[in-house]
């Protein structure tokens, strides 16, 4: 039986370079990454004039770091609060304790955030924290407090500032800041000076985080630029890849290989996989705010933010957790509690964190793994999130046996007994786990782990309309492949794998690898399904052009078109948001047709700046919603021959703006629909 089908893709470009105005070998930059790559967990710390708020403003309590700009609070009313930032109760001392406590290596802070306010002694402007009552250099206390501990102490710097008169765009509703006789090279010269400052006056720094890139006046050129700049002044230092332009959202990655940086920055999430020979770091809250927010109680648990640490060092990358100060200067307890509760669990458990590399496994179904290459051997750390209640622990596609096994937290190191069962390790494990969080599990060999993953089986799509080539592939040396068409697990007498496999109907493909008649690895699956083709529409009287219907609001995510009223309707030639009457705070919902050659599989991409959904049919085919910089999403769909109806919504809140729509099919190249492609009812 055929069913109708379409697929949602994501397309994440992860070009991470070391900048090659400065150039260096790849022996070197890793030999420059060395140390944070061994960290693996840091600490993000987000402080500033917006804690005195709290996250509260005129009657709403929602808001954080971005308060000024959220709540639109003029700089002469913001400005205010520097004479009542007195944190009295800062300890810079027990803050890097708290720290190294929990297990951390390096500490990131907002030395200066978008607000522009600084919190170090800062010789360009009077915005910081020496025109404070609290009159101290919270840059330089925290510095000599991470040196006293062994700590690495970094800067998080914003490109975007609200404060400066010379830096631009100017906020939207900004009605009291003229842009008048602002020059953003001389804001640039600014922003150089400030970063000498703090590369040459505060003896070795870790990490320079930049942020705030994602505006049109930042580009790709300046972004290099400033990293040479910064890397001229202390060689050794490492930077993100948000010093320049292109980065894809909250995904972290760069977009191309000439953006500068070293390493990518995944925002409130993790990468599906590791990206072998990418330096990566998720940097994420503990509750829903980065800064301070007195009546935000969406804590993640303890529990939670240790198994999200082992995922994260499984995939190779690091961990930047953040606490938000308050006012007074002190962590929120919750935060404090749950920095304790990763303590305890690192205290015993740190050896699987720390110094380690991302799994050889593509994926365990019970947990994660990472690695530490030791003299002669290797170790495999197993974290053991699902505890087998049958005490026998089954790690599949290990050739050859340990030469030990043991429980991390068992000061003892008693011997676990490990068998085998066809490709299978099975460790005999305590019925009880020794830690609910993550139970680490300690796999010691002489010379590396011999581990062969499931055949990776992939094809042009999930789903097609008359037949499907199929592919089946190992890495490993020296493997044939067998495999089923009913999702059975393939055994020796299985038909091998000697090149596409072909399928007509709907299957479950299943693959596994083997040497002779011993099966090597497990077993992966896909499933792929006949479907039919949306039909095309008949019939229908159509001109060139596209309908819109324009909408003003503030939106952070797509708004429920059928419950608002337009401002404005009409019809344009193509996509065009010169249909906005403003330049933020709107949204438009674009409705067409296109024409399809021929029956196909077609690929849509819709690429935008902020969010976009893409419908074809009245189906969603591509989802590209939130707040982001200029990203792209595709998706997958049959269609027949013919004219198919497209929807486009479009939000737009601050800062850049951008929709594009491509096509890509049998026989007809990616291309943007422009003017020539676009049809609409009479």
């Amino acid at each position: 039986m055929r069913t109708v089908a379409f697929v949602l893709l994501t397309t994440a470009a992860v070009a991470i370079s070391s900048a090659q105005a400065v150039r260096e070998s790849r022996e070197v930059y890793e030999a420059r990454m060395r140390w944070w790559n061994e960290a693996r967990f840091g600490l993000f710390i987000h402080w500033g004039l917006y804690a005195i708020p709290a996250g509260t403003w005129e009657g709403k309590t929602d808001y954080g770091e971005w308060i000024r700009e959220s709540a639109h609070i003029p700089l002469a009313t913001y400005e205010k609060f520097v004479k009542q930032f007195n944190p009295v109760r800062f300890d810079a001392d027990a803050w890097v304790r708290t720290a190294k406590a929990a297990g951390i290596r390096y500490i990131v802070i907002t030395a200066k955030h978008h607000d522009g306010f600084c919190l170090f002694d800062a010789k360009e402007t009077e915005f910081d924290v020496m025109s404070t009552p609290f009159h101290r250099d919270v840059m330089r206390a925290l510095a000599d407090a991470c040196r006293r501990e062994g700590m690495k102490i970094c800067w998080y710097y914003s490109i975007m500032d609200w404060h400066h008169p010379d830096y631009l765009p100017r906020r939207g509703w900004e009605t009291d800041r003229p842009a008048d006789g602002a020059d953003f090279s001389r804001y640039i010269r600014y922003m150089k000076e400030e970063l000498r400052e703090l590369v040459t006056n505060y003896g070795d720094i870790g990490v320079l985080w930049f942020d705030g890139e994602w505006e049109s006046t930042w580009n790709t050129a300046e972004g290099r630029d400033l990293y040479e700049f910064v890397r001229q002044l202390q060689p050794s230092i490492i930077i993100n890849n948000r010093v320049g332009a292109g980065r894809s959202g909250m995904e972290g990655f760069s977009e191309n290989t000439d953006a500068a940086g070293d390493f990518g920055t995944p925002e409130q999430q993790i990468p599906a996989t590791g990206i072998p020979g990418v330096y990566w770091e998720t940097c994420m809250t503990m509750n829903d705010h980065w800064g301070y927010n007195s009546h935000d109680r969406n804590w993640k648990s303890s529990h939670d933010l240790i198994r999200m640490l082992a995922d994260i060092a499984s995939k190779g990358g690091n961990f930047l957790l953040n606490v938000g100060p308050t006012a007074e200067g002190v962590f929120p307890d919750s935060s404090v509690d749950r920095l304790r509760g990763i303590g305890r669990w690192m205290a015993v458990n740190g050896d699987a964190i720390h110094g380690t590399s991302a799994s050889p496994f593509v994926s365990i179904p019970w947990g994660r793994c990472t690695v530490k290459r030791t003299p002669g051997g290797e170790t495999l750390y197993l974290h053991v999130f699902e505890w087998p209640s049958d005490g026998r622990l089954m790690l599949n596609g290990v050739s050859n046996a340990p030469e030990r096994a043991y429980v991390l937290s068992d000061a003892s190191q008693r011997l676990l007994p490990v068998s085998r069962a066809e490709d299978a390790l099975s460790i005999n494990v305590p019925v009880v786990t020794p830690d609910p969080n993550d139970a680490v599990v300690v796999l010691e060999f002489r010379g590396p782990a011999d581990v062969s993953n499931p055949p990776v089986i992939t094809a042009p799509y999930g789903f097609f309309i008359d037949s499907l080539d199929v592919s089946a592939r190992s890495s490993r040396a020296r493997v044939e492949i067998r495999y089923t068409l009913d999702g059975t697990v393939p055994t020796e007498r299985s038909p091998r794998v000697d090149g596409p496999i072909r399928i007509g109907e709907s299957a479950t493909v299943s693959a596994r690898c083997f040497r002779g008649i011993t099966a090597v690895s497990g077993a992966s699956r896909a499933r792929f399904r006949k479907v039919s083709p949306l039909a095309a529409r008949v019939g229908i009287p159509v001109v060139p052009g596209v309908k819109y219907s324009y909408y003003e609001g503030i939106w952070d995510s797509m708004p429920q078109f059928s419950s608002l009223v337009p401002v404005t309707e009409g019809a344009c030639a193509q996509l065009d948001l010169r249909v906005a009457s403003r330049p933020e705070f709107f949204a438009v919902q674009y409705s067409a047709c296109v024409r399809i050659p021929r029956e196909g599989i077609y690929t849509f991409t819709v690429t935008s700046d902020d969010g976009s959904r893409l419908l074809v049919d009245d189906s969603l085919v591509a989802d590209n919603d939130g707040l982001h910089a200029a990203q792209e999403r595709s998706g997958v769909v049959a269609l027949a021959g013919g004219l198919h109806a497209v929807t486009i919504e479009y939000f737009q809140k601050t800062g850049g703006k951008e929709l594009r729509l491509f096509l890509e099919g049998p026989g007809m190249p990616r291309h943007e629909l422009r003017a020539d492609a676009f049809f609409r009812t009479r």
